[in-house]
């Protein structure tokens, strides 16, 4: 009831403010008006006394006289008095006003440099009477921009033609000056000149203009002063003298009195003078009477303004009683629906399940009922219409829902036929990569088993943004350093990336180790695609115990603090599956990815430049690794990424343990020349003779195998010590020459199957009880085991 009430009040106000604020602003303003009037009035004051200095001191320059002197200091003290008048009108002006702001601080700079104008003038015989005169000129000329300034903002057209016609008689005086100091010099110089007598036509040029200007604008009486101030014996004579001076060639003497010329201008100047006092004096009159006339409406507005606020706040109050039930009632039932039913459905509509849901069904049984009764008023069709509105929000949203998770099934079909093709273009190429010795052609098809590698990612990126698995059935955790290697295989540019520090005593749990090979390649497929081709892309991985930090360092240009901001917001809360999420795939699947597993991914700035990617694995998926699983755990990348990285160092038999810098050498790709990129490990298997088969017995077994035999005195060796696991050293040692039974079609050995299988080698697995499996570990197993199927060798034989 009280927003009811208020409503109409506040309305009535603010149009009532809004009229009284126009009204209290028109009388403010014309207020400043009437005290900027008065100080154009002063500065037409002053520019006449600066008008007659000007004069005074350019006949003293020019005789040089002691009455001179006399003269020029009586028109300099009537100067001041101007001045200090000019100055107590304009320190009333208030501090806010805008019109002719600019203009009064030029004045008050002039103004301060007339001292040693007047001082120079006095002291220096010959100085410059057209240098002078200009000084004097200037501050006149600013005087007369206040008086035509004072008509900015003027609403009353009236008052606005009488301030410039005003205006306009200051001009003509000032004409009548610079011709009179022009005039001046000519005498004084014996000859006139080509400049003067321009200056002088130019003079009478102004004075007539401005005289056409102001009986333009002024009114009947003023036009009859201008009359009067140009008739008499001193106009005639002043009007012979000038039409003497306007036929005089130039370079002859004008054929004036210095003193006669003088005089009569200065006569004529004075009437200009009378006849603008008395139009300011009209100017003013009419400014007080405006600013009264306002004062006087603005009192009646604000009356009507409080008696209009009264009878709204009656009316209002009368009407506001019979609806406030009814809207009480209104809003609460739209605030259960709002805040109650529609964020339960929706949240309802997010579970994955969703896809089944029929959205007109689910609307009709979700939605209200009309909200208010049936009637013929605007609160009975609100009420209808919030119901309406509420059905449409929950059809809009399960269709939402549905499109979502049809759009998620696409991509998951898809991608899954599409990983079958690439799978079976992954197995067609190692069968053609078996028999080829040609090192080019092997070599382009190594870059063929990489791009069908990326697909296999970009397929398991679409599966990500369905809402599934990309994983693997795998039953052993896999080291951290074979987790890097696996991640660097599926980037293009894989030779770009250096393995730092990678501790070896941690490994990654099997069920995530393939959506954890997943977040890394795009990374590193970031860090390499957002950098210069000839830098370098580093990768970390360190354990802190209860987690692993592993950080993607690249020497990009980097990210500003806006963007690494929001890309930061999207890792941590990925979008739903559109359009934008496949445009920019990489970091929206490395979102979901670590929003699956409970990893936190983070971009920070590098210490010089590039970006940092810093993986924060949690312990939940991280294990110890025991130090001896740690040396057997081959450090070198997987099959494809070592046969398109490096190439595995072979060592003699007889030879000491490598230095930490015999490294592998990559195989040169294609534009690039042959960089190390290998890290800087010795090697723990040792390879066979090069006739041998291509098996590996540990260096610490041969180390070591001294340490089980029994040496005589004599230097031979004695009875050897017997032990249950001889059996199976010897047929370790076997493996060494192994049989060669049957060869394939290119001559390559066949392998026989557990023929070199050593006893107790293999646990048999214990029993596992009942357990629950969730749906979707089941349909990504399903999907691993149909890729595995479908991409199968065929069996080999020998013809």
């Amino acid at each position: 009831m009280r927003l009811i009430v208020a409503a109409p009040l506040v309305a009535v106000m603010g149009f009532a403010g809004l009229a009284l604020t126009e009204s209290a602003h028109q009388t403010a303003r014309a207020s400043d008006l009437g005290l900027l009037a008065q100080v154009g009035v002063e500065a037409g004051d002053l520019a006449h006394r600066l008008q007659h200095e000007r004069i005074t001191a350019a006949y003293l320059l020019a005789e040089g006289s002691t009455a001179q002197q006399e003269t020029f200091a009586a028109a300099a003290d009537a100067t001041d008095a101007a001045v200090a008048h000019y100055r107590r009108q304009r320190a009333k002006l208030p501090a806010d006003l805008d019109a002719g702001r600019a203009v009064l601080a030029h004045i008050d700079a002039a103004l301060a440099g007339l001292p040693p104008l007047r001082a120079q003038v006095r002291t220096a015989a010959h100085a410059s009477v057209s240098a002078m005169t200009f000084s004097y000129r200037i501050v006149i000329a600013e005087l007369i921009t206040l008086r035509e300034s004072v008509t900015l903002g003027v609403v009353d057209a009236r008052i606005a033609d009488s301030i410039r016609a005003s205006a306009a008689l200051s001009k003509a005086a000032e004409a009548v000056g610079q011709q009179q100091v022009a005039v001046l010099r000519a005498i004084t110089a014996g000859q006139l000149t080509p400049a003067l007598q321009q200056d002088i036509t130019a003079a009478r040029t102004a004075f007539t203009e401005s005289g056409l200007s102001f009986l333009a604008l002024a009114r009947p009486g003023w036009r009859a002063w201008w009359e009067q101030a140009g008739s008499g014996e001193d106009a005639v004579a002043l009007q012979r003298m000038q039409d003497e001076v306007s036929r005089a060639v130039t370079g002859s003497q004008p054929r004036l009195g210095l003193d006669a010329w003088v005089t009569a201008t200065q006569r004529w100047s004075v009437r200009l003078a009378e006849v603008r006092q008395r139009v300011d004096a009209a100017v003013l009159g009419d400014i007080r009477v405006a600013h009264a006339e306002q004062q006087r409406r603005t009192i009646a507005e604000a009356g009507a303004a409080v008696g209009a606020l009264l009878l709204t706040a009656l009316v209002t109050w009368a009407v506001a009683r019979r609806i406030t039930r009814r809207l009480r009632r209104l809003r609460d039932a739209a605030n259960t629906v709002a805040y109650d039913q529609l964020p339960q459905v929706v949240a309802r509509l997010q579970h994955p399940d969703s896809s089944a849901v029929d959205p007109d069904e689910l609307a009709r049984r979700e939605s209200a009922e009309a909200l208010e009764a049936a009637s013929g008023d605007e609160i009975g069709e609100l009420g209808q219409a919030f119901s309406a509105v509420h059905r449409a929000a929950v059809r809009t949203a399960a269709e939402q829902a549905v499109m979502r998770a049809n759009t998620a099934d696409i991509f998951i079909h898809l991608s899954r036929r599409e990983q079958r093709l690439v799978d079976a273009v992954l197995a067609q190429v190692d069968r053609v990569e078996q028999d080829e010795t040609d090192p080019e052609r092997l070599q382009r098809l190594y870059t063929l088993d990489n791009l069908a590698t990326r697909m296999g990612r970009i397929n398991a990126s679409l599966l990500v943004l369905g809402g599934v698995g990309v994983g693997r059935v795998r039953h052993h955790d896999v080291p951290l350093q074979q987790v890097l290697q696996a991640a660097q295989s599926q980037i293009e540019h894989y030779v770009r990336i250096r393995l730092g520090a990678v501790d070896g005593d941690v490994a990654v749990a099997a069920d995530p180790v393939d959506e954890v090979v997943h977040l890394l390649a795009e990374l590193m497929d970031n860090a390499t695609g957002y950098a210069p081709p000839e830098t370098d892309a580093w990768v970390t991985g360190r354990s802190l115990g209860d987690r692993v930090i592993i950080q993607i360092s690249d020497e990009g240009v980097g990210l500003t603090p806006q963007r690494r901001q929001q890309l930061n917001e999207l890792l941590s809360r990925p979008p739903a599956i559109d359009v934008a999420a496949v445009r920019a795939m990489g970091l929206v699947v490395v979102g979901h990815l670590a929003a699956r597993l409970g990893v936190a991914v983070q971009l920070r700035p590098g210490p010089r430049r590039g970006t940092i990617a810093e993986v924060a694995l949690p312990a939940t998926m991280i294990r110890p690794l025991p130090p001896e699983e740690y040396l057997l755990s081959p450090t070198r990348p997987s099959r494809r990424a070592a046969r398109t990285a490096t190439v595995p160092p072979v060592v003699d038999r007889g030879a000491p343990l490598p230095a930490a810098a015999d490294r592998a050498a990559p195989l040169p790709s294609a534009g690039r020349a042959t960089i190390d990129r290998s890290l800087p490990v010795a090697p723990v298997f040792r390879p066979a003779a090069p006739d041998d088969a291509p098996t590996e017995e540990l260096v610490i077994f041969h180390q070591v195998n001294h340490w089980f035999q029994a040496h005589s005195p004599n230097g031979g060796n004695g009875t050897p010590w017997a032990t249950p696991a001889d059996d199976a050293w010897r047929t370790a040692a076997r493996a060494e020459a192994p049989e060669v039974v049957t060869t394939t079609s290119s001559g390559l050995p066949r392998r026989q199957p557990q023929q070199q299988l050593v006893p107790g080698g293999v646990t048999v697995p214990q029993q596992r009880g009942t357990e629950h499996r969730d749906p979707a570990q089941v349909a990504t197993a399903m999907a691993a085991y149909a890729r595995g199927v479908a991409g199968r060798r065929p069996m080999l034989t020998n013809n």
